[in-house]
């Protein structure tokens, strides 16, 4: 399995990992999972309003929960924006 694969399996388990059987995010699993699993790209969320918005953002579809296909939203927002600022280590190329 490649790099990108594996990372790819990562996203899949770590959503569920968060939203168990109901395979969606209510608003605390989003805070939780942001805060446990993303804490190095994204500032803990500590305030209420933060966690609001960030919510009603990506609740697209406005059932007050975060399906698979919302939650892939955030993490292309917040790998545009690491990539963006070069927060990553390699230099993009393949070896």
């Amino acid at each position: 399995m490649s790099d990108l694969e594996s990372c790819m399996i990562t996203i899949i388990q770590t959503f569920h990992q968060y939203s168990g059987q109901k395979c969606n995010l209510k608003k605390a699993d989003l805070k939780e999972l942001i805060n446990n699993e993303m804490n190095n790209f994204i500032v803990k969320i500590k305030e209420n309003d933060t966690l609001d918005k960030l919510f009603a953002d990506l609740d697209q579809n406005g059932d007050l929960e975060i399906d698979f296909k919302e939650f892939i939203a955030l993490i292309a927002m917040v790998t545009s924006a690491c990539n963006e600022l070069k927060a990553w280590q390699g230099k993009g190329k393949r070896s």
